[in-house]
């Protein structure tokens, strides 16, 4: 008897799913991948919240938004400034591999590590520069966790890039697990060891245990992909490609960039506009509804490698046809996890502390614009993958600017509420977008609800 056959027989009510996932096709390995990615963002956001849920008890609302508020600029500069070179990696990687062009993914993986950590290192001494600058115009209590986070920049920048050679190679696993597992297991660890220890439960002090785990984190996922590299593709010459590589990455970056921002922005600009105890009202708020979105995260993984190879291999139908199926699978999981967060929504912001329940309504809000962007799955991916980055960055761009708009209209007519709404606006006008975007460059139809059989491309459209 067969594997197959006996996980069929142990699971009688779902050999078909049994079947799916352990064939040996490309979109079982998708789906396998896409599960890895799930399954490792149950367990992050399970960290990220209980992690979340400590640190606002032990610092309360103030300190809390002032670490929060910093934290989210310093994911954010960290991720743009390796200039979208972790999904570069993803777009040449598998099409290297599928023609054994070891030199070029040697050059390919090496120049992106240098790269990020080049490119970073100049934004932190800028940084720097800016913060003594205008250190007077800056609340003083902002001043030492902004000092402190912008020498997190290059190791954040390189943990992207080791994600993105991981997730091309399809280690899920190594890829995703440092940073949505061990890192912000370490920030707790090392926050509860540094109270322990004596020092103040303060945002400095989180700062100071996020920094040395953000270094512990990066440099060990360091020696893991780079022996892993060397078994699969020896040692030997590399062949670098710089400038079709940018080509590629800066587009992306844009793309990303926008991206992080639509869903960051109202964190920023909550922290422009009010005070930190605000800042850590919404943010735990917008946190707990964001359970819905490691859904989308998880597909994304699964689905862009697969994406990348439908191209290389220039199957369009089935490339429609699985636009379709990524959109199916954020849909459905999305409501389910989104619908039961919401009836545990007082409950679960109550663990905070009884001043963050005043967020659930911010939550319900949110809920609505995570399902209407979950209607068109990863439909930026597939874009960016048909080599269409252009487009892809016109969506983001007004999508983004209608969000900020939005924030600096609605928030100081009505607060938090007005964050929370603008949030939901973007969403939605990002995913109209999308769609339209999708089926007029690509002849696909990216809906959750769209007949499979009409996912038709044109004979035209897709060429990257």
């Amino acid at each position: 008897m067969t594997v197959l056959e006996t996980a069929e027989k142990w699971l009688p009510a779902g050999p078909r799913l049994v079947r799916a996932l352990l064939a040996d096709d490309e979109t079982a390995r998708a789906q396998r991948m896409a599960a890895i990615a799930f399954a490792i963002r149950i367990v992050s956001a399970a960290i990220a919240f209980l992690s979340q849920i400590i640190q606002a008890r032990l610092m309360g609302e103030f300190e809390y938004g002032i670490f929060v508020f910093v934290w989210v600029l310093v994911v954010l500069a960290g991720s743009f400034s390796s200039l979208g070179f972790p999904t570069a990696v993803i777009r040449f990687l598998p099409q290297y591999d599928l023609d054994h062009a070891k030199a070029e993914i040697r050059g390919l993986t090496s120049t992106a590590r240098l790269f990020a950590m080049t490119s970073a290192s100049i934004l932190a001494l800028s940084g720097i520069s800016v913060l003594h600058l205008f250190v007077d115009s800056i609340e003083h209590y902002y001043l030492v966790p902004l000092f402190l986070a912008v020498f997190a920049l290059p190791m954040i920048a390189l943990g992207d890039v080791l994600d993105g050679t991981a997730r091309a190679n399809r280690w899920a696993v190594l890829g995703l697990s440092p940073t949505y597992i061990i890192r912000p297991s370490l920030i707790l660890v090392f926050m509860l060891l540094a109270v322990y220890w004596g020092a103040p439960a303060t945002a400095v002090t989180a700062m100071q245990a996020a920094l040395a785990a953000t270094y512990v984190t990066t440099l060990g996922q360091f020696l893991l992909v780079d022996r892993r590299l060397l078994n699969r593709y020896d040692r030997g010459a590399r062949t670098i490609d710089f400038a079709a590589w940018i080509k590629v990455a800066l587009p992306i970056f844009l793309i990303e960039g926008f991206g992080f921002l639509l869903t960051n922005s109202d964190v920023i600009v909550v922290g422009l506009y009010l005070p930190p105890d605000q800042v850590g009202i919404y943010f735990a708020a917008a946190k707990t509804m964001a359970l819905v979105q490691f859904v989308f995260f998880a597909v994304k993984a699964g689905a862009t490698p697969r994406f990348s190879a439908l191209m290389a291999a220039d199957d369009r139908h089935g490339l429609a046809g699985f636009a379709g199926t990524a959109a199916r699978w954020t849909f459905w999981p999305s409501l389910a996890v989104g619908a039961v967060v919401l009836m545990l929504g007082q409950l679960l912001l109550g663990l905070f502390g009884s001043a963050f329940t005043a967020g659930y309504v911010l939550m319900v809000i949110l809920f609505a614009g995570n399902m209407a962007k979950a209607l068109v799955g990863p439909a930026e991916m597939l874009l960016t993958m048909a080599g269409r980055q252009q487009l892809c960055v016109a969506v983001y761009a007004v999508a983004l600017a209608s969000n900020i708009a939005l924030n600096i209209t609605l928030i100081p007519a009505w607060g938090l509420a007005g964050a929370a709404t603008a949030t939901a606006a973007a969403m939605t006008i990002e995913a109209l977008l999308l769609h339209v975007a999708v089926r007029r460059a690509l002849g696909i139809v990216v809906f959750a609800f769209a007949d499979p059989h009409a996912l038709t491309p044109r004979t035209e459209a897709v060429r990257p």
